[in-house]
């Protein structure tokens, strides 16, 4: 899957200046000022848990909901306040909630209201991608049941900027809730090609996450294991991710989705004793209606 995804990008982005769409050209593609937009998809998709002894996580049911002012908004539990919005860029006050604690909580925010590039199909024998390291361990270690993670909110400046090439955004955060203290840096670039009544979305990400969130989500607690909780101190690295989306409009409510996802992890992060996967991909198939 994660060839195909490589091969599928070269080929999009050789045809993409010729044919490539605005953005808000077709109604439904931007949500209306002042209006609140609802959406949910049914179907079925799988999210891949590289936490050791930890199970994959079943997808069927995608809601989204959001409600954009002229300042203020709403999108699926984040809210943000938008500082400034120019004709090629915006600057917002922005809340999120973190990847990493869904991979211990089926139920966790990130595992219900899923980017709308969302995730990749598991795959086998995947080789690290080029400047990734891969996790050598000669024998798993032993390791008590696992604390709790707690969810906690991040809040920070975000910034987009608008191009023919796609959609460049930059985010800053910082832990709200004093659970790690940690901060979080996310770059990501997003290219939107329409084509009759199919609708593609391409997304390249990374991610840099401090030393405080790798440790308190993927460290190890005495109580888990007495060795490694003194031999496992991670420093803060960067994971990389590539998404897809596509859409194709059957109705003014109604769009078929196929939404894929693969993530490399960071090496501070496949490092860890409690990881015995280095990426964590997802996919998901099924019809969304739009309220």
């Amino acid at each position: 899957m994660y060839r195909f995804l490589v091969i599928f990008t070269i080929f999009f982005l050789s045809i993409a200046p010729a044919v490539a769409d605005e953005p808000c050209q077709k109604d439904g593609d931007c949500i209306v000022v002042g209006e609140w937009d609802i959406s949910v998809a049914i179907g079925y998709g799988n999210k891949t848990n590289p936490l050791a002894s930890y199970d994959d996580i079943p997808l069927y049911v995608i809601p989204s909901i959001a409600y954009y002012g002229e300042r203020w908004f709403f999108d699926n539990f984040n809210f943000g306040y938008t500082l400034s919005e120019q004709e090629n860029f915006t600057i917002n006050l922005a809340t999120s909630y973190s990847d990493e604690r869904a991979f211990f909580y089926r139920w966790d925010p990130a595992n219900i209201f899923l980017p709308q590039s969302a995730n990749i199909d598991s795959a086998t024998d995947i080789p690290a991608i080029g400047g990734f390291g891969t996790q050598a361990v000669s024998q798993a270690p032993v390791l008590n049941e696992l604390e709790s993670r707690n969810f906690t909110v991040y809040g920070g400046v975000e910034l987009f900027w608008y191009g023919k090439l796609g959609v460049f955004k930059i985010a800053a955060t910082h832990d709200l809730l004093n659970v790690h203290n940690g901060q979080e840096v996310d770059i990501s670039w997003t290219y939107s090609l329409a084509i009759s009544d199919w609708r593609f979305d391409l997304a390249l990400k990374t991610a840099w996450k401090s030393s405080e969130v790798i440790d308190y989500y993927f460290g190890v607690r005495a109580s888990e294991n007495a060795y490694w909780s003194e031999e496992y101190q991670p420093n803060s690295d960067w994971s990389n991710a590539i998404e897809l989306t596509t859409r194709y409009r059957i109705s003014p409510s109604w769009d078929l989705l196929l939404a894929a996802r693969y993530t490399q992890l960071a090496d501070e992060i496949i490092d860890s004793p409690i990881i015995d996967e280095d990426y964590s991909s997802s996919y998901f198939v099924g019809a969304a209606y739009r309220f």
